[in-house]
C-alpha cells in the first residue's frame, strides 16, 4: 500500500510540475522573458520579486533558465509517464 500511494503522489505532483514548467516556458518564450529559479527555500519564501532575465537584453542568462526548465519538464514528464522508482530495501 506504501509504495501505491507514494507512486500516485509522485505521478500527480509531476503532472503539476510539468504543466507549471510548461507554462512558463511558453510565457518565457513568448514573453521575451523568463524568471529566474531560486533553489533555496528561503530566498524563494522571502523574496517575492526575483530576477528577470530579457532575452534582449541577457540572452545568455535567459537561455540558461529556459535550458533549466525544459531539463525540469523532461524530468517530470519521465516521472509521470514512468513512475517513481523506489529501491527494495
Amino acid at each position: 500500500m506504501r509504495f501505491f500511494l507514494c507512486e500516485v503522489v509522485a505521478r500527480i505532483v509531476a503532472i503539476y510540475l510539468c504543466v507549471d514548467c510548461g507554462r512558463m516556458l511558453w510565457d518565457g518564450y513568448n514573453e521575451r522573458k523568463i524568471r529566474a529559479f531560486s533553489p533555496d527555500l528561503v530566498v524563494w519564501l522571502l523574496d517575492w520579486s526575483r530576477q528577470v532575465f530579457q532575452r534582449d537584453t541577457a540572452p545568455v542568462r535567459y537561455w540558461m533558465e529556459m535550458g533549466h526548465q525544459v531539463i525540469c519538464l523532461v524530468a517530470c514528464l519521465a516521472v509521470a509517464i514512468f513512475g517513481w522508482w523506489l529501491p527494495n530495501g
